[in-house]
């Protein structure tokens, strides 16, 4: 699992660099300067929880079951969140239809915030730290 959850980390990390570069270079043109700035939102949140499962991936005082719950919890709202931002700000030039995406974006929200608060939770129950 662990391989698993690090393999991940530097796939959205990746991703969230090439994203991010996307967005300074060829959507510079294209996006209002709004529209750019929530991009940037969904590729910083994305590196965020990229660094988040690094280092998941590398902490011994977590269970396997802790670091599943962990990174499924990150997985999904990374897709939700920023996938739904991506999506919402690039709307204008992919004319992608994303009246429906509104209330993705903080449900993917709720579940970063879960993960956080899932290790939180984690290691304050535990009496070997």
């Amino acid at each position: 699992m662990d391989k698993k959850i690090l393999l991940t980390a530097l796939v959205l990390g990746l991703v969230a660099i090439i994203l991010g570069a996307f967005g300074a270079h060829g959507l510079k043109k294209s996006l209002t300067a709004e529209a750019l700035s929530t991009f940037e939102v969904g590729v910083r949140y994305q590196m965020y929880h990229a660094l988040f499962l690094l280092f998941v991936s590398t902490a011994n005082f977590l269970s396997l079951k802790e670091k599943m719950i962990i990174f499924y919890l990150v997985l999904i709202g990374v897709l939700l969140f920023s996938g739904s931002i991506y999506l919402l700000s690039t709307s204008s030039i992919t004319l992608i239809k994303t009246k429906v995406l509104g209330p993705i974006t903080p449900i993917g929200g709720l579940f970063l915030i879960a993960s956080w608060g899932y290790m939180f939770y984690s290691v304050l129950v535990k009496n070997s730290i």
